[in-house]
């Protein structure tokens, strides 16, 4: 038998298989604007139906609408900022109140 001079392959280091990272999309706040006809209790409400936050989550927003004039419901992308604003203003009357007249006000700004 006969002694070969063939260079043995080194086995080649490849790159793992990882896929691109996914560029983060922008976030927004969806902004609850205070008013004085709507009541604690439609905002708890609200809160909970529209955010499936529980009552004492619920009861921390309208404090804070309250006592600042605002609060940030929640923080997500545009799209679903864009729904969750619509669905606030589309609530409709506080039953609670005799004063109200419609749906709370709200907005969406770029978290910062």
């Amino acid at each position: 038998m006969s002694q070969s001079n063939a260079a043995v392959a080194e086995p080649v280091a490849r790159p793992k298989n990882t896929p691109p990272k996914a560029k983060k999309q922008p976030r927004y706040h969806v902004i609850l604007w205070d008013d004085p006809e709507h009541t604690w209790e439609y905002v708890i409400e609200m809160m909970q139906n529209l955010f499936y936050l529980s009552p004492t989550q619920g009861r921390k927003i309208a404090d804070e609408v309250d006592r600042t004039g605002r609060a940030v419901c929640m923080t997500t992308t545009l799209e679903h900022a864009e729904l969750k604003r619509d669905q606030i203003r589309a609530f409709g009357v506080d039953t609670y109140s005799k004063k109200s007249t419609g749906s709370m006000s709200a907005s969406i700004e770029p978290e910062s």
